[in-house]
């Protein structure tokens, strides 16, 4: 594969990385009444434009996330690691395409705080209003089931990963000499799927009951499965370990970002 493309993936990575190790920290924080917030991933744009130097922190993760992004997107259409055209590999496919999808508009909403456009009143309110005319009905019925179904379909694909530790065969595992790095790659990824597959569980809950009870102009995000976890019996020790699970994927992305093996 050409050494551009993987230095793109890798850029990338370390991007999505970033984004998640701020989610689980803030989010943490935030349990235990330490600071923070409970966040998703337009809240760490938030946060990052109110740092110190927020311009160009916004501009570098707007970057990563471009290529991981674009990577997502060259993964979809050309198949560089030859993944295949049966059912199962157009499944897998379409998820980095939706993926790509995903990472490009929170790329844009950063670029668009870059530029002090992301508030524009009118052009806001406009955007929403079309937003929530086109939910209204049936449609938005629809819509809500669709993302509800893939919602449960990617929660269980996590919970799956984790189980059979499909996630090390991105690793050259075998090559990787030292024990205390093989074991931050194994158990960070397998807590971080977990606590990714809780989030999208509760996040396909709330479609499909919106889409049951027809009120599909609120959408939720990871921010809404956040709160929902706090507000549980033993809500903060459960949205709190769930938020330690996002630092663990980050840091599972981290080791991806050096020892990811890219296939050709």
């Amino acid at each position: 594969m050409n050494s551009k493309l993987k230095k793109v993936a890798r850029t990338g990575y370390a991007a999505k990385a970033v984004v998640y190790g701020l989610i689980g920290i803030l989010t943490l924080l935030a349990a235990f009444n330490m600071g923070g917030q409970t966040a998703g991933k337009l809240k760490v744009i938030d946060f990052l434009e109110k740092q110190t130097f927020g311009n160009v922190l916004l501009a570098l993760i707007a970057l990563g996330l471009l290529c991981y992004s674009g990577w997502r997107f060259f993964q979809a259409i050309k198949d560089p690691e030859n993944i295949g055209k049966d059912m199962k590999a157009k499944a897998k496919r379409f998820g980095f395409f939706i993926s790509g999808l995903l990472y490009l508009s929170i790329a844009g909403y950063a670029v668009m705080k870059l530029l002090n456009a992301g508030s524009t009143s009118q052009s806001g309110s406009g955007q929403n209003g079309m937003i929530n005319s086109f939910l209204t009905g049936d449609s938005g019925v629809y819509v809500f089931t669709a993302i509800g179904i893939g919602l449960v379909a990617t929660s269980f694909f996590q919970f799956k990963k984790a189980f059979y530790k499909d996630f090390l065969k991105k690793f050259d595992y075998k090559s990787i000499s030292e024990e205390k790095r093989r074991r931050t790659i194994k158990n960070t990824g397998y807590l971080g799927l977990i606590a990714r597959g809780i989030i999208f569980a509760i996040l396909a809950y709330f479609f499909v009951r919106a889409a049951v009870a027809h009120n599909t102009t609120d959408i939720k995000s990871t921010t809404d499965a956040f709160a929902f976890l706090r507000e549980s019996p033993m809500g903060s020790w459960l949205m709190g370990t769930v938020a330690a699970g996002m630092i663990c994927y980050s840091i599972y992305v981290f080791m991806m970002v050096k020892y990811r093996k890219f296939r050709t």
